[in-house]
C-alpha cells in the first residue's frame, strides 16, 4: 500500500473500523480487548490527526526526540523500567557467576545477555520517554536458591536523553552498572534508535571481573507504507577485559530483496591470542545456536520458547514519589489500557507540559538540574568513564550481604513500608562527598 493510499484510509476510517498497520484484524471489547495493547499493532480513530500532524514533521536524518509521537505506538511502561528486561531471566547470571571456567563462565554471561532481547511488546511499541528526574525502582524476591535482586534507575539528562541504572544482588555480590542513551532519527520509512550507553556487569566473587556490553540499535520499518516492523541491527560487543575473552555479535536487518528477519551471526575470540573460538548464529528471538570452531560441534545456546521470566516488582503505587515512573504516568498508562487514546494523550500532554514549565522556570532562574541518585564519573575513574554516570552510594563488593542490602536501599526506598528521608533532595554529587 503506497503512501497516498494509507493517508487515505486514514482519513475515511469509521470510529467502528479495525485496522491496523499489519493487516492483522484485532477486536476490542468494552474494557479495551482480551489481548495486552503492547501486543496489538493500531492506529485508531482518536489518533489520526496526531498521525498526520507527525507526518507532515517528519524529514529524513530529523531528530525524533523533537516530535511529539502518537500513544498509539507507546509501549505501557517507561524506559527506565523497560531496562529491567535485562534482569528478568537471573538464572544464567547466578549459573556464570558459579562457574570457575574463564571461558565458559563467558559464555554464561554472553548467553544472558542475549537472552533478554525477546522480552518485548509483539507489537512495534516504544517505551515512553522518562522525564528529567523520573525514577523507577524495583525489586526480585524470587531468584533462584532465594536470592533476592533490587534495582533502581534515574533520568539524568533530558537532551540527550540519557537513563541511568544500577542492580544489585548482595548475597552474590554480582552489581550491574550502565546507562542508556537512546538517540532517534527518521530515515525515510523506517526510524532508528541509536542505543549509545554501556553497562558493566562486575562479579565480586570473582575479584571484581568486569564484563563490558553495549546494544544493538533499534529501527522501526513501515511507518509511512508497507508493514510495520520492528528489527534489531548492526553490532553488539561484550568484552572481559581481565580474561581478554569478547564477543561481536552481529544483528542483521532484512535486505530489499534477500535475507530474513531477527537473524544473529557472531564470533567469541580471544582476543590476548586473536584466535577465535566460537560462532553464534539463529535467531535472537527464537533459537540462539553456538558452534565450537575446534570441533565443528553445534548446539543451542539459548531457546527463547523456554525461558522463565522473573518480573520485577514495586511498592503500592500510594507509597511512590510522584516522580517514580509507575505512579507519575500512572494516568497515561491507564488510557493505552483501554486504547482510549485520546485520555493518554492528554494525560502524556501533562507531564510533559509541567516539565518544559519546570525547566523553563529553571533556565529563568539560572539553576541546574542535578540528578539525586546518580553522580557524574569524576576524571580519574578511567575504568568507568563510559557510564557517564553511576549511583551515588560507594556499594563496596568485599562487604557482606547485608551491608550491601543496607547500601542499596539507603539510596531510594526500594521495598514496601520504606520512605524518603531527608537528604533525598541534596543532589548526588554532594551525597557522594559526604559519605
Amino acid at each position: 500500500m503506497g503512501l497516498t493510499s494509507k493517508l487515505d484510509k486514514l482519513k475515511l476510517r469509521g470510529s467502528t473500523d479495525d485496522v491496523d498497520l499489519t493487516s492483522n484484524k484485532t477486536s476490542s471489547t468494552s474494557n479495551g480487548g482480551s489481548k495486552d495493547t503492547d501486543d496489538v499493532d493500531e492506529i485508531d480513530n482518536e489518533g489520526q490527526s496526531i498521525l498526520m500532524g507527525i507526518i507532515s514533521q517528519l524529514r529524513p536524518g530529523c531528530d525524533l526526540s523533537k516530535i511529539t509521537l502518537p500513544t498509539f505506538i507507546l509501549e505501557k511502561k517507561s524506559m527506565l523500567e523497560r531496562i529491567t528486561n535485562f534482569f528478568q531471566i537471573p538464572s544464567i547470571l547466578l549459573e556464570a557467576n558459579k562457574t570457575d571456567d574463564d571461558l565458559q563462565r563467558f559464555i554464561l554471561v554472553l548467553e544472558w545477555y542475549l537472552a533478554s532481547w525477546h522480552i518485548a511488546p509483539k507489537a512495534v511499541k516504544k517505551p515512553l520517554n522518562p522525564v528529567l528526574g523520573e525514577v523507577f525502582s524495583c525489586y526480585w524476591d524470587d531468584l533462584p536458591d532465594n536470592n533476592k535482586a533490587y534495582y533502581v534507575s534515574e533520568q539524568v539528562s533530558h537532551h540527550p536523553p540519557k537513563s541511568s541504572y544500577f542492580y544489585l544482588v548482595p548475597e552474590l555480590k554480582i552489581r550491574v552498572d550502565g546507562v542508556v542513551v537512546p538517540k532517534s532519527k527518521f530515515l525515510g520509512n523506517s526510524s532508528a534508535a541509536i542505543m549509545e550507553g554501556w553497562g558493566h556487569v562486575t562479579l565480586g566473587e570473582r575479584d571484581d571481573e568486569v564484563y563490558i556490553m553495549n546494544q544493538p540499535n533499534v529501527y522501526c520499518r513501515g511507518i509511512l507504507f508497507g508493514k510495520l516492523k520492528t528489527e534489531l541491527g548492526d553490532h553488539m560487543h561484550v568484552k572481559c577485559p581481565k580474561s581478554g575473552f569478547e564477543a561481536d555479535i552481529e544483528f542483521k536487518t532484512k535486505g530489499f530483496i534477500s535475507g530474513g528477519y531477527d537473524i544473529i551471526d557472531g564470533v567469541i575470540k580471544n582476543s590476548k591470542t586473536n584466535e577465535s573460538l566460537y560462532n553464534i548464529s539463529g535467531k535472537w528471538n527464537e533459537i540462539i545456536y553456538i558452534k565450537d570452531l575446534k570441533t565443528d560441534e553445534k548446539k543451542v545456546l539459548f531457546d527463547t520458547s523456554k525461558a522463565i521470566h522473573h518480573r520485577p516488582k514495586v511498592r503500592p503505587l500510594e507509597e511512590q514519589w510522584e516522580f517514580e515512573s509507575r505512579r507519575l504516568w500512572k494516568p497515561t498508562i491507564e488510557g493505552l489500557k483501554k486504547r482510549d487514546h485520546n485520555l493518554a494523550t492528554e494525560e502524556k500532554f501533562k507531564v510533559e507540559n509541567e516539565q518544559r514549565i519546570k525547566a523553563k522556570k529553571r533556565q529563568e532562574e539560572g539553576e541546574e538540574f542535578f540528578p539525586h541518585l546518580f553522580r557524574p564519573v569524576n576524571d580519574l575513574e578511567e575504568s568507568i568513564r563510559d557510564l557517564e554516570y553511576v549511583i551515588y552510594e560507594d556499594i563496596d563488593l568485599s562487604k557482606d550481604a547485608d551491608s550491601l542490602t543496607e547500601s542499596v536501599l539507603s539510596v531510594y526506598p526500594i521495598l514496601p513500608g520504606q520512605k524518603l528521608d531527608d537528604k533525598f533532595e541534596t543532589p548526588a554529587f554532594k551525597k557522594a562527598k559526604q559519605t
